[in-house]
Parts: structure tokens; sequence; C-alpha cells
């Protein structure tokens, strides 16, 4: 790592070029959204951010999108922009003086009676509930903190067994784990705040509370197809039917929180390598995410089990690692981020690593583009390769070939800022927008270029190319081409 931080800047260029494949993605809030540290993130190791719409009002994160915009202007690379919805959030009513307590294995009843609850009783202000709930079935609440078991549930009234008893107050939220909740993914204010992220561009919206497909497919139609939809799986529901909401999602979220919550906590790792494989294998972005470097949040260090953690993360071939409260609220953001940058870097650099990763089959589909993704990571394991240079205009090949994970970094070439934008997401990938190309001569000239003044390589450094004939037709991957640089390209008129 450079005096500067965890990327280096070619001698021809400003942009930043990262040392490393796997991407950060950093939530902004209170202690860090403002342009200076948006800055200080991004040159710590921060490739994307996200912004919570959990937390703040519209003018607010105007406010911070327009200060990530003015920084990637500045900083001269592309960033991706997250607007993660809230989803609907399950809470049980108020109580007589603000809290009560629930004895271990004492009877208490959730009702529809909008009175101040109690030690026995209190309202459950979600009528949609109490006609799905069977015998036997478990209520989270507070996080799972207390735990009730239905005895009996009626059309206005659910008994319920204190298993884990404990004090509760007013709002608290409730998880069921046991049956699938008959609501939408997409909440009143969920839909202003999905106008609002089109409206302001953003690059991905996360998508909470995903219980089965239509939850992605409703999503996509309000959103009229503008930013990638992010499917958070947190829910068991969700993962029974990953498959299905992989296939209509553009990228997957593993939100360890709600899922921790809802499996007992030796289910979430081997779920989060199994959601981790099958989103690789269909060549999507994959996002792990929630209490990442936690303890960071007022420690200036992390603990072991949290590096740890972020390094399985790594080795598992997720495109993406995220950090929430940690630099939204935390007291030591940029380090948070230095300090994953530096994991994420130690990993990759560890000889095991490529061995590792490649533990998932990607198998490639019988199309041209497939075909020869596959052989541009071949070709970058068999000889020296400096880089891959992707043209595309939507991003498909560029996620083909990170899907292979090549050995060699990829600079990705489009005509579309919104895409190079999507991309900032994507394993191994830097992207750069440029004029499209016309002709194949025109192709290899650029490339040369771009990859000499991006930093990808040096006279007499080998490079493979790969585009679609004839150029700006989405689809049409089907030119493999490795050039070697002769380190004067830059000499020549663009």
């Amino acid at each position: 790592m450079n005096a500067n931080g965890p990327y280096r800047r070619s001698p021809h260029h400003r942009g930043i070029k990262r040392q490393r494949k796997v991407k950060i993605l950093a939530t902004l809030g209170p202690a860090s959204r403002d342009k200076e540290t948006i800055a200080k993130l991004l040159k710590a190791g921060a490739d994307a951010f996200r912004v919570n719409m959990s937390h703040g009002d519209h003018d607010t994160h105007r406010e911070t999108i327009a200060n990530i915009r003015a920084v990637e202007k500045d900083l001269e690379r592309p960033v991706a922009i997250l607007c993660d919805l809230q989803g609907p959030k399950l809470r049980v009513g108020q109580f007589e003086g603000g809290k009560a307590f629930l004895r271990h294995g004492a009877h208490f009843t959730l009702d529809r009676d909008p009175t101040p609850g109690n030690d026995e009783r209190v309202c459950l202000p979600h009528p949609e509930l109490f006609g799905i709930l069977q015998k036997g079935q478990r209520l989270l609440i507070d996080d799972g903190k207390l735990r009730l078991v239905v005895i009996r549930a009626e059309p206005d009234a659910i008994l319920c067994s204190a298993e884990v008893g404990g004090p509760i107050s007013d709002r608290k939220g409730v998880n069921i784990p046991d049956a699938l909740i008959p609501i939408p993914a997409l909440t009143e204010k969920d839909r202003r705040d999905l106008a609002f992220a089109v409206e302001q561009k953003a690059d991905w919206i996360g998508l909470s509370f995903v219980q089965r497909p239509e939850d992605v497919a409703e999503a996509r139609r309000l959103s009229g197809g503008q930013g990638a939809i992010m499917a958070k799986i947190e829910k068991p529901a969700a993962v029974e039917s990953l498959d299905e909401i992989i296939e209509l999602s553009d990228g997957i979220m593993v939100a360890r929180g709600d899922l921790g919550v809802e499996l007992l906590p030796e289910e979430v790792p081997p779920i989060q390598k199994h959601i981790i494989e099958k989103t690789r294998a269909l060549g999507k972005p994959v996002v792990v995410a929630t209490q990442m470097l936690e303890s960071m949040i007022t420690s200036p260090s992390p603990t072991r089990a949290e590096v740890s953690d972020v390094a399985n993360a790594v080795y598992d071939g997720a495109d993406a690692v995220m950090l929430s409260a940690e630099t939204a609220a935390g007291q030591w953001p940029v380090e948070a981020v230095t300090i994953m940058d530096r994991i994420a870097a130690k990993v990759e650099s560890d000889t095991t690593y490529r061995e590792r990763i490649h533990l998932t089959r990607t198998p490639p589909d019988a199309t041209s583009a497939d075909a020869l993704s596959e052989a541009c990571a071949q070709i970058a394991d068999t000889l020296t390769i400096e880089g891959i240079v992707v043209f595309t205009g939507s991003g498909g090949s560029a996620r083909r070939v990170a899907r292979e994970r090549p050995a060699a970094p990829m600079l990705v070439l489009t005509p579309s800022q919104p895409t190079a934008r999507r991309i900032a997401l994507l394993w191994g990938a830097h992207a750069v927008v440029t004029r499209d190309i016309g002709s194949f001569e025109e192709m290899i000239a650029k490339g040369k270029r771009m990859a000499l003044r991006h930093g990808f390589g040096a006279a007499g450094s080998r490079l493979v190319a790969l585009a679609g004939v004839p150029f700006g037709v989405p689809g049409s991957t089907n030119l493999l081409h490795i050039v070697t640089l002769t380190g004067n390209e830059l000499d020549t008129p663009k």
C-alpha cells in the first residue's frame, strides 16, 4: 500500500486502480456523508456506497448522493450507489409505562386490542398475521432476544408460551421464521423511496424482506428498468426459493442480520457459502453484509474473529464485502475501510487463494460469449497476462469474465456511464467510460491506450481483448485477441 491508500495512479492518469479484486461497499451516514470523508473512504478502499433508506429523509439522501457524484468526478473513478430499501417492519404495539417483562415459561398473548400492553399481553398491529400462524411456530422479538412459541392461534388472539423471556418495550421488532408472511416486500414508504432512487439514478436498488420471486418482479416493474435490483436474502423463505430469486435479480446480498435472527446461528455460515456459490454460478454479483467489523463502530481495531469472517467471504469468492454502521455512524469509518482493504489484499496474495475460489465450479453455457469468457481465464492462467480488456455496452461480457475469476485484472471499457458505475461492485473489474468503437483496428488501438493509461501493464506486457462484432450490438461477444504493448501507444493520436 502506498502513502495514498490501497491503489496506484498511472503516471498518465488520475483514476484509482485497485490492487485487489474483491470490492468494498461502505454505508454512508452521519459519520461519513460529507465530501471530505467520502473522498477519504474511496482512497482508503471503498468502491461503492450504500444509502440506507431506513434512516434519514430524501433531502438528506439527495445531498449524500450529490456528494458522492462530486467526489466521483474529482477522482475520475466510476462509483456505484446502492439505495437500500427498508422493507416492511413487523413490530409489537405499546406497553403501559413503555415496557413490560415476560417471565420464562409464562403465557403471553398477542392480540388486536390497541390498549397498551402489560406482562400478559400486547397488541400486534398486523392483522394479516392472525390467519397464518399455527401451533408450534415461533415468534422472535427484539432481534431474537425473546422467543415465543404459539400454543393456540385464533382470529383475534395468538396465545404463546415464552420459551425465552425477558424485558420488552414499545414497538420492538417481530420475526416469524416458520411462516410465509402474506405481505408484499414493498411498503408505501418503500415505493416512495424506490421512486426517489430511480429519480436519483441509483445504480443498485437493495430489496429487503424478499420471500418469493414475485417480490423481485414487482420491484423491477416499479423501477421501470432503472437501477439494477439486488435482492437481500434475509428470510428462510427466500433461501427456499433461492434459484428463482437469483434468476430474476441482477445481484444478491447475503443479509446476515435478519437471517441470523430467523435461523439457528450454526445454520448461517453454510447458507452463506451456498448463496455465494449459487449466485457466482449464474455470473451475478454477490455481496456479503452485516456485522463484518462490528466492533469497529467504537474500536479502532477489529476482533480476530471479525478479521476471519471478512477473510472467509473473500476466500469464498464474493464480489463484495459490506460495512454498515461501521462507516455510517461509527467512530472509525476510514480505518474500517482501510482494515477491510488490508484483509482482502492479504487473502488475495495467499498462494492458496486461487485454488480456493475455484472450488465453486462455473461451467459455461453453450454460447460463444461464455466459451470466450472461459478462454480468457484460461489464457490468463497459462500466459503472463497483465489485463483482460473487455469492451461492453451493457456489462454482460464483463459479468461473464468475472464469473470465471481470472488471474488477471479486468479493464472494462464502455460508452455507458450507468454500466461503468454498476460494474463497480463486480469482482476484479476496473471500469472506464470511453467513446464506442467502430472497427477492429480502433478496438485494439483504444484497448492498448487505455491499458497503458490506467496502469494495466507497460512496454512488453501482454493483454487479452474481448469484444463483439459488429460493434455496438448487445450480446454479440465473438472476438478474442491477444496483444502486446509497445509502451508508446499514448504518443499516437486518440
